[in-house]
């Protein structure tokens, strides 16, 4: 599987992108249908909740660095991207503190399925590597709740022996490097 653009944000404690079990947000589900990072970015902006960065597409195999500031009431970190192919997976990190002192956290990060689109993996309605799909307005006819992903499964276009996926499908290790100067924080 390969990660569209992934949104790197540092947010304020307790603010999270999902729960498991609820409904997606209009905004999960634009980032789990078509990997649109964009209306997520501008809700936490419009509700001052974020300092966000974006990372490319990331192919399997593949890793990326990435240097946060935490500090003030932006002290959590979350992360979210789709995963292509798939009509509504994404996997991400949602609003965990920090390491405190000189400790990393490594965290194993499953795929979840937004619950807002039915698991055809037809590519006529999958964006991305292998099937570039046009993945259409965003549907209501999935199972209507955030759980953690099934995989692929092989009932549509997509070869479950090559795209199928166990959890975890990613590994963040975040790592305390040190404090920024407040004055020269870029």
């Amino acid at each position: 599987m390969t990660f569209t653009p992934i949104m790197v944000a540092t947010t304020r404690n307790g603010d999270q992108f999902f729960h498991l079990g609820d409904a997606a947000s209009t905004e999960v589900e634009t980032v789990a249908e078509t990997g649109d990072l964009g209306p997520l970015q501008a809700s936490l902006d419009a509700h001052d909740i974020s300092n966000s960065s974006f990372l490319p597409f990331l192919a399997p195999g593949e890793s990326v660095t990435q240097l946060v500031a935490t500090r003030g009431r932006y002290r959590g970190i979350s992360i979210a991207a789709m995963l292509i192919p798939s009509n509504d997976t994404f996997f991400a990190v949602n609003g965990i503190r920090g390491p405190r002192g000189n400790k990393s956290i490594t965290i194993n990060v499953p795929a979840y399925d937004a619950g807002t689109e039915l698991n055809d993996e037809l590519c006529v309605s999958l964006p991305g590597p292998g099937c570039n799909g046009d993945p259409g307005p965003l549907s209501t006819n999935g199972e209507g709740y955030i759980y953690v992903s099934n995989g692929i499964r092989g009932v549509g276009d997509l070869d479950a022996n090559l795209l199928d996926f166990n959890n975890p499908v990613a590994q963040i290790v975040i790592r305390r490097i040190g404090k920024f100067d407040e004055d020269n924080d870029d």
